[in-house]
């Protein structure tokens, strides 16, 4: 995020799109309420009509899929009746003529004749985002788990620099993060061409920083692959080990039928995990680890903050915590690893080599936490991004985007579109939920369809249904409500029973490698 969520009660104005928060983020999702209750405008973009869109003042139900032309529908109103933020613009951002040019490719007419969003909507949101100043804007995985993820997320971003909500309090492009600490993970190098603090193994200076540090002559200094890449490897033989931390890609990832192929082929797989899973059964070697609340640690959540967490309890039997484990790994393979320590690692190592964490430690950190960039020790931490509209490239760039849609689109043979998300009860694969007692609430999956195609085809709420794709089929109940809009179905992957992801696309952004999770083709049939 490049705002705070302390910032929510003061916004003025939201556009929410590709977010269901009620469920997904529901502590986020209250900070929202309470600004509506208080003035705020709230304007919804998604394809189900949840909790939060029967709250707003305008809804755009799209189609899956159309988030670019949407938006380009929206800034194309912005610039033809001189509603965008010009100052700003022209003082912080560079390409703006780039923008423009693609942009005029969507006049809203066309905007949507491709999102199915009305005219007059289009025109609204606009007019409405121009004229309350300043809004915050917010997504989660409705604008990135496409093949066009990344340009969904470059056109959010252009939307709020065209409109001069960057670099100002209760402003900004707010990615609330799909689970806890996946922005911490990434901080500290979870990716395949960083070290800790984004910085870059293509840079010989990081890549000298970093090889001194840890005593070794040279560090890679190409792009490592990401998952999709791995698990394909194992298929081909390019792979031949695989270590999985904290992963339950056996029901996570999409088309399972596959992943699980891939995950038989490897020649050696260790899972470090807290639970047995549907992934560790494929595992040669099972590291168990202690959990969250069985060692000393820290988060770092959307909002760019750093916060303790403390142990509580002793981990049980053999499980160790994941820093030990790591560290006894790598003395078998003769290096000493001088820290013992959370403590010792962050301070000692982590906020000595990343200068955005120069000014956190521990002793800091002992109540709220601190949001970085913080660079020195006497530095508040940082609670909004690009201040004055100072971008970390130094001036904002905006870029045309094309519209392009879903991998696999609806047709006579499979005329649903499927799309999938998270339910307000269960987490993730329920590997801690369904030991918490959560299936008491929330026992299976169904499926979710419209009033209009039930009454076609002749479905009651709650009769089992089969659910298929190109890639496989399940049963599952259906459940009939007015969130849904006809020709979608909407299911989620909490079960292994089913698990959405039996039918998921495996398709990628070419460049983030993000899955396409929310479309594709599926035709739904009565068990007679």
């Amino acid at each position: 995020m490049t705002n705070s969520f302390s910032e929510f009660e003061k916004a003025k104005l939201f556009f929410l799109i590709g977010t269901n928060m009620t469920e997904a983020h529901p502590v986020a999702s209250y900070f929202v309420k309470r600004a509506v209750l208080k003035g705020a405008t709230l304007i919804v973009a998604d394809p189900r009509k949840h909790a939060l869109a029967r709250k707003a003042d305008i809804f755009a139900q799209l189609k899956v899929g159309s988030d670019v032309a949407f938006l380009n529908g929206i800034m194309y109103v912005l610039i033809t009746e001189d509603l965008y933020d010009k100052a700003f613009v022209e003082a912080n951002c560079v390409d703006f003529d780039d923008l423009k040019a693609k942009v005029m490719e969507y006049p809203p007419e066309r905007a949507s004749e491709i999102s199915g969003v009305p005219v007059e909507t289009i025109r609204e949101i606009a007019r409405t985002m121009a004229s309350i100043k300043p809004g915050m804007l917010c997504y989660t995985l409705g604008i990135t788990e496409h093949t066009c993820g990344k340009n969904n997320v470059m056109s959010v971003a252009n939307l709020q620099m065209l409109l001069g909500n960057m670099g100002v309090e209760s402003g900004g492009v707010n990615p609330l993060r799909g689970q806890n600490n996946v922005q911490g993970a990434c901080d500290m190098g979870a990716l395949p061409g960083t070290y800790p603090g984004y910085q870059s193994v293509t840079n010989p200076e990081s890549n000298a920083k970093f090889a001194e540090a840890w005593g070794v002559d040279s560090l890679p200094d190409k792009f490592g692959l990401m998952i999709p890449d791995m698990m394909a490897g194992l298929a081909t033989g390019k792979v031949r080990g695989f270590y999985i931390f904290g992963e339950n890609l056996a029901n996570s990832e999409p088309n399972i039928a596959h992943v699980e192929h891939e995950l038989a082929s490897a020649e050696f797989i260790v899972c470090n995990d807290i639970f047995p899973t549907e992934t560790t059964r494929f595992a040669h070697v099972i590291l168990p680890s202690a959990a969250w609340c069985e060692d000393d640690g820290t988060y770092t959540n959307s909002e760019r903050r750093v916060n303790r967490v403390r142990k509580i309890k002793d981990a049980p039997g053999q499980a160790k915590p994941n820093w030990w484990i790591f560290k006894e790994i790598a003395r078998r393979m003769g290096q000493e690893w001088p820290s013992n320590s959370p403590q010792e690692i962050w301070d000692n190592e982590v906020s000595m080599l990343v200068p955005a964490y120069a000014g956190i430690k521990y002793a800091r950190i002992e109540q709220d936490g601190l949001q970085w960039p913080c660079p020195s020790i006497d530095h508040p931490g940082t609670k909004f991004l690009h201040k004055d509209g100072k971008f970390a490239r130094g001036q904002g760039l905006f870029k045309g985007i094309e519209w392009t849609p879903p991998a696999e689109v609806e047709d006579e043979e499979y005329p649903f579109v499927l799309s999938t998300g998270r339910r307000l009860f269960h987490y993730h694969t329920r590997t801690q939920t369904m030991r918490a007692g959560l299936d008491q609430i929330l026992p299976e999956e169904t499926a979710d369809i419209s009033p209009v195609d039930a009454t076609r085809l002749d479905i009651a709420d709650s009769e089992t249904i089969k659910v298929s794709s190109r890639r496989g089929s399940v049963k599952v109940k259906a459940r009939v409500t007015d969130q849904i809009p006809a020709g979608l179905v909407w299911m989620a992957f909490h079960f292994r029973d089913g698990n959405a992801n039996w039918l998921t696309n495996n398709v990628f952004d070419p460049d983030t490698k993000t899955a396409e999770y929310k479309a594709c083709a599926v035709k739904i049939e009565k068990i007679v």
